[in-house]
C-alpha cells in the first residue's frame, strides 16, 4: 500500500517521463509536492524503489526508471491513441561491430539522420550547420512526416534532465516551444544552447538543469527555437 504523497510523486514522474523522455530533477518533484526540502523526496523515492515500482539508473545523476505503477495510475501506462503527446525514447548506444548499425539495433525501418555538429548544455557555444555525418534513428522515434535531426552535447548543464555530456540528442525542428520543452535555442543569432523553455511575459527563460549553471533572461527578440528534443542516443 502507498501513501498519497508516494501516490502523487510516482504520477509526477510518469507524466514528466512520458512528456519529456527523462525524470524531473529532485527540485522539480518538491516543487510539486509542496514540500519544503529535498529530503522529503529522497525519502518518497527511497520508498517506492523498496516497494519496486522505481529504480535508480547508476551513472545517471537522479535518474530513475518506474518498473510498474499501482492499479490506481495503471489506466495512466495506455494512454488513448487520439493523444497528442510524444514520448521521446532513449536508445543505448554499446558500440557493436558495424553490421548491427550506429545504434546496435537491427531495424529495417531504422532513418539516417544528419549530425549537425555540437550543441552547448551549459555556456552557449557558436551554432554549427554543417552536417559532420550521419546517425541511424529508428523511425518510431520520429513523429510524423516533420524534419528531425541529430547534434552532440557538450556539457553538463542539462545533467539532472538526463542529459549528459557525449549524448547524442534527435531534434524534431519547430519554431515554437511551450513553457516545459527542452528545446534548441538559438541566442541572438549565433549562439546554440539546449535549455528548457519558459515564456516569462516579454522576456524567454532558457533554464539549465544543474544547479552550477544559472537561469538566462532574454528579450524575446534573441531567442529564436529551432526544435524540440524528442529523443536521446548514449554510448557507453
Amino acid at each position: 500500500m502507498l501513501t498519497r504523497k508516494q501516490i502523487e510523486l510516482l504520477e509526477f514522474i510518469h507524466k514528466r517521463m512520458a512528456r519529456d523522455g527523462v525524470p524531473p530533477s529532485f527540485d522539480e518533484m518538491k516543487d510539486a509536492l509542496d514540500l519544503r526540502s529535498k529530503s522529503g523526496i529522497h525519502r518518497l523515492v527511497t520508498a517506492l524503489e523498496e516497494r519496486g515500482f522505481i529504480r535508480r539508473l547508476p551513472h545517471r545523476a537522479r535518474a530513475l526508471e518506474i518498473l510498474r505503477l499501482p492499479d490506481a495510475l495503471t489506466d495512466m501506462a495506455a494512454p488513448p491513441a487520439a493523444s497528442a503527446g510524444f514520448s521521446p525514447r532513449v536508445i543505448a548506444n554499446d558500440r557493436p561491430s558495424r553490421p548491427r548499425g550506429a545504434l546496435g539495433i537491427v531495424d529495417s525501418a531504422a532513418v539516417e539522420l544528419p549530425l549537425m555538429g555540437r550543441i552547448a548544455a551549459g555556456v552557449p557555444i557558436e551554432a554549427i550547420s554543417e552536417v559532420s555525418h550521419h546517425v541511424s534513428v529508428p523511425g518510431t522515434m520520429l513523429s510524423g512526416r516533420d524534419h528531425h535531426y541529430a547534434l552532440e552535447v557538450k556539457g553538463d548543464s542539462m545533467i539532472e534532465a538526463g542529459i549528459n555530456d557525449g549524448d547524442v540528442v534527435v531534434i524534431r525542428e519547430q519554431d515554437t516551444a511551450e513553457n516545459g520543452d527542452i528545446v534548441v535555442a538559438l541566442v541572438e543569432g549565433h549562439e546554440a544552447t539546449l535549455k528548457r523553455f519558459r515564456r516569462r511575459g516579454a522576456m524567454i527563460a532558457l533554464e539549465a538543469a544543474n544547479p552550477a549553471y544559472e537561469t538566462r533572461i532574454l528579450p524575446e527578440a534573441s531567442v529564436r527555437v529551432q526544435g524540440r528534443l524528442v529523443g536521446l542516443i548514449r554510448s557507453y
